[in-house]
């Protein structure tokens, strides 16, 4: 027989399957996590942290390429002193605690603004060195630490000189939310800065005093493990396939106080690309999320759900099997040896015939066959008589039953049982959360388009009456360092282009020079047009203008745990996005709409961000956050929406919900692979052997029965083809008999 064919392999295969399945569902479904904290939780806090380390590692590139561009665009200019450069400096850029300028041959200093810079741990005969202007962390004397960023202003003629930038590692935008704390680690695991926890000193009572001792406790832990874990290699670090952040990142669950349990996610400074070096990602730094979430204590663990789906299954399961066996292949089985048997010449005994289906057909063919073999006449066995009611029913129906028996153990789990919309319960920490990430994802772009336009402003200052051909270096030279933008080009007052970079400008003629910082184009287009302009000083009417690339504006969207996202205007027309859209198309869902419209209604000062826990086509988890802050973004009105169902989030009732809709997959995967391999493998040949064998019992000599597989099917086909031999020698021996003539008829004459 062969390995693949026959009728027992399919059956005993789907028995295994189905003995195999059973085990698994006693032991997986009704199975809960108990340790109190929700998976889903945990992996929102490491999200939480990867958000805070590209924002921490996009603030300290961004600052380091403004010092340098900034340098070199002063140097590329006429001389100016070095009071107007810190102030021009200051006046561009908001992000630098201190500034200073130094001269470099004498280590003089010769202007400064703002917080004192530590000019005592820069060595300025090192700076001809390799790396000699690479940012440095310096630790001050009251603990805190400064980034130091450098930059060269060279004039011919003048004394070489050393801008020197101070900024703090605090984090830029990040919205903690309630009870929730952050902090940057270097690689030894010492916090270099933090946010979030209360001093000592503010604590109104021993118990909040005693909360915030734990907390900072609780927190250098996290921060020494993160140090740990940061050691390791980033592709070693997550489960194979998971893919998103670049760098290491995970979650670690801490000490208990009270009902609350520590929770907190890590990740490391990392460069957007594999394979590349950043500043920030060189510096050795990690960030620490952490926040307090109440445990569930009424979470218990349930195996009598699996075991009963375990039993019926096997229940179940049992029937169709012993209905296999026994309507299909013990009477196959009983074909092949009554076929042989006839074969071999016993003729003595009649045909057991078995009662349904096919099989009773080619039974009664049998018998009648082997009364012919028995009278050598064709006519003395009689027409095999055809099957009436249930023996009528064939294989194809008897793989039905079996069917419709498992698939009535499957479908209920597919479609039925333990359905979480209506039970589960969403943790309102992961409301929390993506209401907290939209707002940072918000202050994000708005950041963004406000560097861009701090850019455009710098570029324009230092432009002034170049030629065109030098305009062209200033522009390519700015493009190049900025992907933010697509095209940047300089108009004059009627908005004719004098010198160009990048791709074509998408802006019509008479709306490239309009004085608006950042404005909004496109409205009825397949791309939004984002567009700054910047005025030259010098040239009266004229204007740097800078397209913002639409791709830009969607990676700062694309984000791992927060489903759709989508950035709107000040209609809630659709901008960018972190998934496929449709531009200036309206958000999906009137609630989104809605909740858009509330997170923009100004409580006191500014509007605030709102999370919401809705039921529209099942659990959903919504947040909208608005523009807030200053900037000459702010005034666009846009948000940023977001949006995501909550049966993608490992909360324990979704989860069990998937494994049960799993269980019911797999068995009706099972059951459709193993009836189909019998049907194609028994019930069609089976059915066209039934007509073969009846034609030759009808007296069709001629026809050769070939067997398809070599199983149960082909030796009752091969002994067929035997049966049909012997009746054709049969028929050559037996002697012609020539009918006797007729004796003429007399005819009769009349006299």
């Amino acid at each position: 027989m062969s390995l693949i064919g026959g009728i027992r392999p399919p059956i005993a295969v789907l028995s295994v399957l189905l003995l195999t399945l059973a085990g698994v569902t006693a032991l997986v479904l009704g199975r809960v996590d108990n340790a109190g904290v929700s998976k889903a939780v945990l992996t929102s806090q490491q999200h939480f942290a990867e958000d805070g380390a590209i924002a921490l590692r996009a603030s300290i590139d961004e600052s380091v390429t403004d010092v340098t561009r900034s340098a070199t665009l002063f140097s590329a200019g006429q001389p100016v002193s070095s009071d107007a450069v810190l102030d021009k400096l200051g006046n561009t850029y908001q992000k630098w605690v201190g500034t200073a300028v130094v001269e470099i041959r004498s280590n003089k200093l010769v202007a400064a603004r703002g917080e004192t810079v530590p000019l005592t741990s820069v060595d300025t005969s090192a700076l001809g060195g390799a790396d000699g202007l690479a940012p440095r962390m310096v630790r001050l004397k009251n603990g805190e630490v400064r980034l130091l960023s450098f930059g060269l202003l060279t004039w011919p003629g003048k004394p070489q000189l050393l801008l020197v930038t101070s900024s703090n590692l605090k984090f830029p935008g990040i919205s903690l939310g309630d009870f929730r704390s952050i902090a940057v680690v270097d690689r030894d695991g010492a916090i270099l800065s933090s946010d979030g926890i209360p001093e000592p000193e503010q604590a109104r009572n021993s118990i909040d005093r005693k909360d915030i001792t734990d907390s900072r406790k609780q927190l250098k832990d996290f921060a020494q493990t993160t140090a740990r874990k940061a050691q390791q290699d980033p592709r070693s670090s997550k489960e194979p396939g998971i893919g998103g952040y670049q760098g290491v990142s995970g979650s670690l669950l801490g000490g208990k106080l009270l009902s609350d349990r520590s929770v907190a996610g890590y990740a490391t400074l990392t460069s957007p690309q594999p394979g590349e070096v950043s500043t920030a990602s060189g510096l050795g730094l990690s960030v620490v999320a952490m926040v307090k979430v109440p445990e569930d204590p009424t979470r218990t663990h349930s195996s009598v759900f699996g075991l009963l789906a375990a039993g019926a299954l096997l229940i179940v399961g049992a029937l169709a099997v012993a209905v296999l066996l026994g309507t299909v292949q013990r009477p196959l089985i009983r074909l092949f040896l009554e076929s042989r048997r006839l074969t071999r010449g016993d003729l003595t005994r009649p045909v057991t015939v078995p009662g349904y289906g096919e099989a009773h057909r080619i039974g009664n063919t049998l018998e009648q066959l082997r009364r012919q073999l028995v009278s050598e006449s064709d006519e003395a066995s009689g027409p095999a008589p055809r099957p009436r009611g249930l023996r009528r029913v064939g294989t194809r129906a008897l793989l039905v039953v079996s069917a419709s028996l498992l698939l009535a153990w499957c479908a209920p789990l597919m479609l039925l049982l333990n359905r979480a919309d209506s039970t589960a319960v969403v943790p309102q920490q992961l409301v929390s959360d993506q209401r907290e990430r939209t707002q940072t994802l918000s202050d994000r772009v708005r950041r963004a388009l406000n560097e861009g336009d701090a850019d455009l402003q710098s570029v324009a200052s230092l432009v002034g009456n170049r030629t065109p051909e030098a305009m062209g270096e200033v522009l390519e030279r700015t493009i190049n360092e900025n992907q933010r933008y697509r095209s940047l080009y300089i108009v004059d007052s009627s908005g004719e282009v004098l010198a160009r970079k990048g791709k074509d400008p998408r802006v019509i003629k008479s709306k490239r020079a309009s004085g608006t910082a950042l404005r909004l184009l496109g409205h009825g287009g397949k791309e939004p047009v984002v567009v700054g302009d910047a005025a030259i000083p010098g040239r009266k009417g004229s204007y740097l203008v800078g397209e913002f690339r639409v791709e830009f504006l969607n990676a700062l969207l694309n984000r791992p745990g927060m489903g759709v996202v989508r950035l709107v205007d000040d209609h809630s027309k659709i901008i960018a996005g972190n998934t496929g859209f449709l531009a200036f198309q309206s958000l999906p869902d009137d609630n989104l709409k809605d909740l858009v419209s509330a997170s923009a209604q100004r409580l006191g000062k500014k509007a605030r961000p709102n999370g919401v826990l809705y039921h529209a086509h099942g659990v959903r988890i919504a947040a909208a956050a608005p523009f807030a802050g200053s900037g000459s973004a702010q005034k666009l009105g846009w948000s940023v929406v977001s949006w995501q169902p909550a049966s993608r989030l490992a909360i324990p009732g979704y989860e069990s919900q998937n494994r049960t809709i799993l269980a019911g997959l797999l068995g009706a995967t099972a059951a459709v692979a193993c009836l189909g391999w019998l049907h194609i493998v028994v019930a069609r040949p089976l059915r066209a052997l039934a007509d073969g064998a009846e034609a030759l019992a009808g007296g069709d000599r001629k026809t050769v029965l070939f067997p398809q597989h070599h199983d149960e099917v082909g030796a009752v086909t091969r002994s067929l083809e035997l049966i049909r031999q012997q009746l054709q020698d049969q028929r050559r021996q037996q002697p012609r008999r020539t009918p006797p003539r007729q004796p003429a008829p007399q005819q009769y004459t009349r006299n």
